[in-house]
This record gives C-alpha cells, sequence and structure tokens, in this order.
C-alpha cells in the first residue's frame, strides 16, 4: 500500500479520540474519509500528518515506517497538507504563501513546480501580488491547496476542501483535484458532505466516534441507508 494506517489509536490529553484506525491509500488514487464534525477525520489527518502522536498502531508511506518521523520529515518525504482553516498568512501575498512551502524544494526545481501549481490553479498566476487577507474564501482554498503542492509531494492531505463554498467554486476545487490525481499524486480528503466528495472518490472510509465503521465505493455508502443516517446526524 502507498499509504497505510494499521490499528492506529490516538488520545488528546485523557480522551481517546481515535480508536483502531486503519485505512489505506493506494498510488494515484483518490480516497474520501466521511463523517461528521468531530468524528475524528482531522484528528487522523494531523496523524498521518504527525502532528498528533500515535499510541498504538502504525503509519506507513511509501513502505517506510514513518509512525515516529517529524512532521518537517514526513513532509521533505512528500506529503502534502491543507487545513481546514486554510493556515493561509494573512499578510503575505499569494506568491509569498507559496514560496514559503517551496523552499522545501531544490532550488532547481522550485519554478518547475510553480508552474504546475499554475496549470491547475491558473486563477492565483493573477493572484500573487494580493496579500492572504484579501483573498475570498474560494481562492484562499485554492491557495492552501497549492501550498501543499509546492512541496512536489506524492500524496495530499486535503481537510474540508470544499466546506463553505458556493457551489459553482466547489465545481471549480473538484476539478482541480482530478487534475491533480492526474499528476500521478495521490489524495486523501476529509469531508463532511458525501453527497459532494461522491463523485469524487474512488473509495469512501465512514468514520464516527474516532472509529471506521464501513468502507465502500461511493454507491455502497449510498445505498447502505444506516450508514448514511449515522452521516446526517439522525
Amino acid at each position: 500500500m502507498f499509504l497505510e494506517l494499521n490499528n492506529i489509536d490516538v488520545f488528546i490529553k485523557k480522551m481517546h479520540v481515535l480508536r483502531d484506525v486503519s485505512l489505506n491509500v493506494n498510488e494515484k488514487e483518490i480516497v474520501c474519509m466521511v463523517g461528521r464534525n468531530g468524528a475524528g477525520k482531522t484528528t487522523t489527518i494531523k496523524s498521518i500528518l504527525g502532528l498528533v502522536p500515535v499510541k498504538d498502531g502504525s503509519i506507513k508511506f511509501m513502505g517506510k515506517d514513518i509512525t515516529k518521523i517529524p512532521a518537517q520529515k514526513r513532509v521533505r518525504m512528500g506529503i502534502g497538507y491543507a487545513p481546514e482553516d486554510r493556515r493561509i498568512f494573512p499578510d503575505l501575498t499569494a506568491e509569498e504563501n507559496i514560496n514559503i512551502a517551496a523552499r522545501l524544494l531544490d532550488p532547481s526545481r522550485r519554478e518547475e513546480v510553480k508552474e504546475t501549481i499554475f496549470q491547475i490553479f491558473p486563477e492565483l498566476k493573477k493572484l500573487l501580488n494580493r496579500k492572504g487577507l484579501y483573498l475570498s474564501g474560494g481562492e484562499q482554498k485554492m491557495l492552501a491547496i497549492a501550498r501543499a503542492l509546492a512541496v512536489s509531494p506524492r500524496i495530499v492531505l486535503l481537510d474540508e476542501p470544499l466546506e463553505g463554498l458556493a457551489p459553482l467554486v466547489a465545481v471549480r476545487l473538484i476539478k482541480a483535484i482530478r487534475e491533480v490525481k492526474d499528476l500521478g499524486i495521490s489524495v486523501l480528503i476529509a469531508e463532511s458532505n458525501v453527497a459532494r466528495i461522491s463523485e469524487l472518490a474512488e473509495r469512501i472510509y465512514v468514520i464516527e466516534r474516532g472509529e471506521i465503521i464501513f468502507e465502500g465505493t461511493p454507491d455502497e455508502v449510498q445505498k447502505r441507508e444506516d450508514v448514511m443516517r449515522i452521516i446526517r446526524g439522525f
């Protein structure tokens, strides 16, 4: 497996947040983890990146156990991350936001990677000199994903990339995520809205109260009324 979580447990303070979570992402695949707010999606994403410690279980990336490896080293190995709250530097321009991530690359590759980013998000090329504070919500989401791509990743972790977006902007982001996959980059998405993500994901994991309760194709998830009730919260 390209990315593999094996029975991981995560505690935050004394709270058992993730329980025996196992999932995998294959090379050049889009996988989505769906669940309600507080179900454990963001914690799972952060555990992969090394932002929260794993108490039990293991995480493997490209065949290597990365469970105890620091977050910065995981990024250098090829794991990109776009957080739910975007974490754009508001006083820096769009170009400066991208350049901060691109500094992790060999200087000879930076321009090539940035050109690839602008192929996916041509809108950003016109906004390079605009500060993050003055970008719209959709533009900030694009910039967050662009910054994740600026490290030349093998996989990108996207936390709620469609949250709060107008329908037309969400469609634009879905197109961009498909283009990321077409570049040979795997994608793991954490998302609350299963309807929006069903046209994008090849496989879906459903998480509830820190446990994976179902895995299947989008069609298989939609056909399970019991699972859909849990996702919807009733």
